[in-house]
């Protein structure tokens, strides 16, 4: 049994939306943490750049550090919670001078773990310390701790989802509501599912980008890839695409995708077309899902809600409950030395159905034109949908395609740049195979 008299000392660096309510609930659930792993916990420290910033929650000013870097200089710290944000800077920083002095690190940062992840798991291991990160990657969906230990006997060839909330909530109620895409914005920055400022992160996919590489590393027992990959955002998804998938029994969701072809890594991210009788097709609003696809088990699927401080400090709480139980584990599954560096697939040879939207001048022989020039590259039709605006003398032109390459339909696409004829560059939407 386990000694109640054993004492955690906890620092928390970074008091944003994320860091100020985890500074909460270990307050709040301070006994229940204590019953359930047999060890004592406290609150040492706590570090931000502004100390008299007014906060959701009240703060102990005594144990506050405007500098992160005298923490470890006036403070004994057993668990240190990174929540700053930053792929280099002052948050890589922190975390490799924890772990080098055997200090247990938790962070929900996906972008420094995307990017030296690899680096940081080796300073980790070699300093027998716990690197946890589970709040990295869809939120509360505990989908990092399934696939190292739930599924850790398991041939993972595959793992996709929906691994943004801001895009789906988005993208779902664009369709729920028949708004815009720049009023349905303003809506989540509202509600604080989009940040106020700048949320180009995550419209652009970067955000589910970086949780894709992580995926991909847990999945495969790979070093994160540094392979360029495709990367689309759901900027370009206009309201009228959103109304023509619906009339297809379609919905547009923005997809990351890993997957083991023919030896090598595939990975990429960006919006496609879904049915509405998938399962993916129906998770809406600010909620993720991750599948998995492997041998023995088949496919296993997780969500829940992807976003938010809520459900990010559920995941970081857990990485506190599993190094209190005295859980050392290696941070991406196996051993560092184990973990191999893999071919990637060329993105060229990248297989789609596509939707491709055009507006043209309504006049005779445009379809003709788009048509010949898709056969040219062997993109085979499956379906139109010609939309006439009488009033503007313009057309928009919907086409379903067969499956065609990533390469051909970048060279046929190319070739509209120039016509006259054609109003804007065609919308591109892949349909997920």
């Amino acid at each position: 049994m386990t000694k109640m008299n054993i004492k955690k000392n906890i620092a928390i660096v970074g008091l944003g939306q994320v860091g100020l309510y985890l500074y909460n609930e270990l307050n709040l659930k301070k006994k229940e943490i204590e019953i359930k792993t047999g060890k004592k916990i406290k609150i040492v420290a706590i570090s931000a750049k502004n100390k008299n910033k007014k906060r959701r929650f009240k703060i102990d000013k005594k144990i506050f550090f405007t500098n992160p870097i005298k923490i470890f200089k006036e403070k004994k710290i057993d668990i240190l919670f990174e929540c700053i944000g930053q792929s280099d800077g002052i948050s890589k920083k922190i975390v490799e001078y924890a772990l080098k002095n055997k200090i247990n690190v938790i962070t929900p940062n996906k972008a420094l773990i995307a990017k030296h992840g690899d680096s940081l798991s080796k300073i980790a291991e070699e300093n027998n310390t716990n690197l946890e990160f589970e709040a990295s990657v869809a939120g509360g969906i505990p989908i990092l701790r399934t696939i190292k230990e739930g599924l850790a006997t398991n041939k993972i060839r595959k793992v996709y989802g929906i691994l943004n909330g801001t895009t789906n909530y988005i993208l779902s109620e664009m369709e729920n509501s028949n708004e815009n895409f720049d009023s349905v914005l303003k809506k989540a920055q509202k509600l604080g599912y989009a940040e106020p400022g700048n949320p180009k992160l995550d419209l652009n996919g970067f955000d589910a980008f970086a949780k894709i590489r992580i995926l991909s590393a847990l999945s495969f027992n790979t070093k994160i890839s540094k392979s360029n990959c495709i990367m689309e955002g759901i900027q370009n998804i206009k309201l009228e695409d959103i109304k023509t998938a619906s009339q297809l029994g379609l919905r547009v969701k923005l997809l990351g995708i890993s997957e083991i072809i023919n030896g090598q890594l595939f990975e990429t991210v960006h919006p496609c077309l879904v049915s509405k009788n998938t399962y993916i097709g129906n998770v809406n609003g600010v909620m993720n899902a991750v599948i998995t696809i492997g041998k023995p088990v088949g496919e296993s699927l997780l969500q829940g809600e992807g976003a938010g401080p809520g459900p990010t400090s559920s995941s970081l709480l857990s990485d506190l409950l599993s190094i209190l139980r005295g859980n050392i584990k290696y941070p991406f599954g196996i051993s560092y030395k184990k973990r191999k560096s893999i071919k990637t697939f060329n993105n060229d040879n990248y297989a789609n159905s596509l939707y491709l939207r055009f507006e043209v001048k309504d006049k005779q022989g445009v379809l003709s034109l788009i048509t010949n020039r898709l056969s040219k590259y062997r993109i085979s039709v499956k379906r139109i949908i010609q939309t006439p605006d009488k009033k503007n003398n313009k057309a928009t032109i919907v086409i379903i395609t067969h499956k065609t390459t990533e390469i051909n339909i970048r060279k046929c696409l190319s070739l509209f740049k120039k016509n006259k004829n054609i109003l804007k560059h065609p919308t591109l939407i892949r349909l997920y195979n």
